[in-house]
């Protein structure tokens, strides 16, 4: 039996690159964190009963950056389940990990169940950035078909503009994670693992049910190009028909399958708050209750009235409290006071914007037709490869679509870390442009074509020097384009700001 075959020097070579640009983040973190005195932000901080011990101080100086803004909810879930309504925002996939985590390590018993909460964060996350790393570039050979590109797109996804929520107790890591994998194995036919995988992503983020678009545009163009290869089947209507059914009969089950975790959360949700004497099995603390009653936050099996998303005909929680606590639809965000948070969001919303227009004018047929018609260039077998290939439509599409919600219904200072966690056009579409127009970068292919894709690597594993091309141009900083400083610029920038800002409970995104 042969045995298979061992991972490939240069390949190698490539996650031992991504996995050291993703290191920097925890250190400085705890650097900024012990430099800098914590704003006094107005935002969930739960009271933390007991006496604190020099180990959770440690882990609090530590680590204690990584514990701010939605990182209390998460961590608070974990500790105490859905106690608060508000709480129920947050899907439960990551804080039932962390629970998880903190519960199978041995810690020191003197560490509270925070602090080991704050560890598990810590060392999950730093897990899951690398594995979705390591998918994104798994996705990017098989979309884009150019290595030297994706492990490009690879290196900037670890030097993402939201690396401080892929750090921090965000699920951010954990959504990226399973959306990247579930992706590729979509595109290497593994269709049922590919659904496990986005059912798992739709149990940690809400917009991970917009995924089960690629289910349904792959199935759809499958059977489009089935139709104009065998035309003949057209005369045969029972058959087309029974064809038409099994798709649609099999999309809808891979949906389901897909959304099964949110609904089966709205339904927790529902039998939490809205039914009669549902105890919770705890008791609540006092401190936390006078919380409660301050901020008017609704505590599960207190009685009192029921919440008004109880009676709705389809009680959805989520949507009622991106409404109620959150103040989130249509516009609502385009007020002249949020004009400095429109404008953290103008680099990603420009870069975003300027993929979609770039693939579309590339392509303007491709796109009419929704790439469901076989071109000339496939039935010859010589597809395009790179950003602009077939192969990227969904993925555009995908992340036009989530930019477009982002930017006219959402805090649209969120709108970075949104699109960073769960597309990989904004990693592409930087690697594209860097790859096209960056000299420095041509030379490291070993010729002056930049769609090549043929990069150096070492000679062995773990020996030499890793070609890291991001490293190359920040050393020849003065010599590399402005376009390339203006994206480089914009991913270290937002990355360094990110760790100093949110990490003090300063605003960000």
């Amino acid at each position: 039996q042969p045995r298979a075959a061992p991972t490939s020097p240069a390949r190698c070579s490539q996650y031992h690159s991504i996995s050291a640009s993703l290191q920097p983040c925890l250190f400085l973190q705890a650097v900024f964190n012990a430099l800098i005195p914590d704003h006094a932000a107005d935002a969930f901080s739960p009271p933390r009963p007991g006496p604190r011990g020099p180990w959770d101080a440690l882990v609090e100086r530590l680590l204690g950056g990584l514990g701010r803004w939605d990182a209390e909810h998460f961590l608070f879930i974990a500790e105490r389940g859905y106690l608060l309504e508000h709480n129920c925002a947050f899907l439960p996939l990551f804080p039932l990990s962390l629970r998880a985590l903190a519960g199978l390590l041995p810690w020191p018993p003197q560490l509270q169940p925070r602090s080991r909460l704050l560890l598990s964060a810590a060392l999950l996350n730093a897990l899951l950035s690398v594995l979705a790393a390591a998918a994104l570039l798994g996705l990017g050979r098989a979309v884009l078909r150019r290595r030297q590109e994706a492990f490009l797109a690879a290196l900037l996804f670890s030097l993402s503009p939201a690396s401080v929520f892929m750090a921090a107790a965000y699920s951010e890591s954990m959504f990226a994670f399973l959306a990247f994998s579930a992706m590729w194995q979509l595109e290497k036919g593994q269709s049922w693992l590919s659904g496990l995988l986005f059912s798992l992503a739709c149990g940690a983020r809400a917009n991970g049910m917009v995924n089960a678009g690629f289910f349904l545009y792959s199935r759809g163009k499958r059977f489009a190009l089935q139709l104009q290869v065998g035309s003949a089947s057209l005369r045969k209507l029972p058959v087309l028909w029974k064809q038409v059914l099994s798709l649609a009969c099999s999309a809808a089950l891979m949906c389901a399958g897909i959304f099964l975790p949110f609904a089966l959360f709205q339904y927790y949700a529902y039998v939490r708050f809205c039914s009669p004497g549902v105890g919770l099995g705890q008791t609540i603390p006092e401190p936390l209750l006078q919380l409660a009653q301050d901020r008017g936050y609704r505590v599960a099996g207190t009685g009192g009235a029921k919440p008004p998303w109880c009676s709705q005909r389809f009680p959805v929680v989520y949507s009622y409290i991106q409404d109620t606590y959150w103040n989130v639809g249509f516009l609502r965000y385009f007020e002249l006071r949020q004009i400095p948070n429109f404008l953290l969001a103008l680099p990603v919303t420009l870069l975003g914007s300027w993929a979609a227009w770039t693939y579309v004018s590339t392509n303007p047929w491709h796109c009419l037709t929704l790439g469901l018609e076989r071109s000339r260039s496939e039935e010859r077998g010589k597809l395009r490869d790179g950003f602009c290939g077939p192969a990227a439509f969904v993925y555009v599409v995908h992340a036009t679509a989530l930019l477009v919600f982002g930017f006219f219904c959402m805090h649209v200072q969120v709108l970075t870390r949104f699109l960073g966690s769960s597309s990989p056009i904004l990693y592409w579409f930087s690697a594209h442009l860097l790859q096209e127009h960056e000299p420095l970068l041509w030379s490291s292919t070993g010729t002056d074509n930049p769609t090549s894709g043929k990069g150096k690597s070492p000679s062995s594993c773990g020996k030499g020097t890793p070609d890291n091309p991001v490293v190359r141009l920040l050393l020849n900083w003065r010599l590399i384009t402005p376009l390339s400083r203006g994206i480089l610029g914009f991913f270290l920038a937002y990355w360094l700001l990110g760790l100093i800002l949110h990490c003090n409970f300063f605003p960000w995104t």
